[in-house]
């Protein structure tokens, strides 16, 4: 069984935030980091989920424990920058906020997935959506710290794809679920990754005036985040999926829904934008 060592971990301290220009900041990006930064530190709670679905696999209970533990250090790492960004966030009354109003089911004992392998390849399409999210990001921002962080935010994330992609294999070799189910739990997850969490997080991150409107408040956080993206990203995005489900990466297909999804999400920025969202 693949496994993560200590060998990469870096701590909040070796974050250079000396060279932190507020000058730089950009506002919009400040409301995605004050996001991320509340759904990053819900790790544990998904730990605990993904622990007892495989109550049979001490090996992956522990690699989810480390695994969680990185995701934690994301998120103080990330509002830590916010409040330096904005000193008027609260990170530990919107951490409050927002498990006060969402909560995540983890009583219970299979996957959702339906198979032990489906919730690997789910955690793999989380993971390829956040490396994506931080490199976009980083490529976005022209505030230095932020930009490092990202940096080592989106290499954390890719590793983790990586290790759930290798975790999975094990598992699809007697799970042997078919290509069709594979590509119906990513497609799947994949259309989570903009659902009613990221929502709720944005709201709560964000201090939003009124009650919480999960339409309203998921477009608001999609038209930053989908403005952001640049054709590279998306196209490794696509590709990564693309490798999960078991297709070729960067063939003719690839390309295409590539291009696909980056006219989607730009021209869905647009809308939101001219809809003042």
């Amino acid at each position: 069984m693949t496994h993560w060592t200590e060998m990469n971990l870096w701590t909040i301290d070796d974050i250079p935030w000396h060279s932190f220009d507020r000058s730089r900041v950009d506002p919009d990006l400040v409301k995605m980091v004050k996001a991320a930064s509340l759904v990053e530190n819900n790790a544990n709670i998904y730990a605990d989920y993904l622990g007892n679905v495989f109550h049979q696999h001490p090996e992956v209970q522990k690699l989810t424990r480390v695994w969680a533990g990185e995701e934690v250090r994301h998120g103080e790492t990330l509002a830590r920058w916010a409040t330096l960004a904005d000193p008027d966030f609260n990170f530990e009354e919107a951490v409050k906020q927002f498990r006060n109003n969402f909560q995540v089911p983890i009583d219970l004992s299979k996957s959702v997935r339906g198979s032990l392998t489906g919730e690997l390849l789910a955690r793999c399409v989380v993971e390829t959506g956040t490396s994506s999210h931080y490199t976009a990001m980083r490529h976005t921002t022209q505030e230095p710290v932020l930009s490092e962080i990202c940096h080592r935010l989106a290499s954390d994330e890719l590793r983790h794809y990586r290790t759930f992609y290798e975790a999975s294999k094990v598992f699809l070799a007697t799970d042997r679920i078919s290509l069709i189910n594979r590509i119906k739990v990513v497609g799947g997850r994949v259309l989570e990754l903009g659902d009613e969490e990221m929502a709720h997080a944005y709201y709560a991150a964000n201090a939003e005036e009124g009650p919480f409107d999960q339409k309203r408040h998921g477009q608001a956080y999609a038209r930053r985040v989908y403005a952001i993206y640049q054709p590279h990203v998306t196209e490794r995005i696509v590709a990564m999926l693309f490798k999960i489900v078991g297709l070729k990466p960067h063939g003719l297909l690839c390309h295409f829904v590539g291009r696909r999804a980056q006219a989607f999400m730009q021209g869905r920025a647009r809308r939101y934008a001219r809809a003042g969202i």
